[in-house]
């Protein structure tokens, strides 16, 4: 029995209780939202991953998601990531004394990169 990629991603969705709902193959615009978020996810992961089974499915998923809401600049949020409204951008003055902190993401496919305390 071989893997299919389309039949993971439902039983990811319904497993958290969300109905998935078909459309159309190849019609963007019947949902751009959802259409959006495959594309990325595709061009980002999976496209650069050799993904071995449903469960690693699932993890390789649930960490870029979690690295995209609360990590990835968002531009529509002034390049904050969701739900971190109360973040202060502290001026830098002395460039020499910033030290930067890199952590990997999937392996090492994503890197976020902060400000070391």
């Amino acid at each position: 029995m071989g893997f299919s990629a389309g039949a993971a991603f439902d039983e990811v969705f319904t497993s958290a209780g969300i109905e998935v709902l078909k459309i159309p193959p190849r019609s963007p615009r019947a949902n751009a939202y959802a259409e959006r978020w495959v594309r990325t996810i595709r061009s980002k992961v999976t496209d650069r991953m050799l993904i071995t089974a449903t469960r690693h499915l699932r993890a390789v998923l649930d960490e870029y998601a979690a690295h995209h809401n609360r990590h990835r600049p968002h531009r529509a949020l002034s390049l904050r990531p969701p739900g971190c409204d109360d973040i202060t951008m502290a001026p830098v003055t002395n460039q020499a004394a910033v030290r930067i902190r890199r952590r990997e993401v999937l392996g090492g496919l994503i890197h976020e990169c902060q400000r070391a305390a």
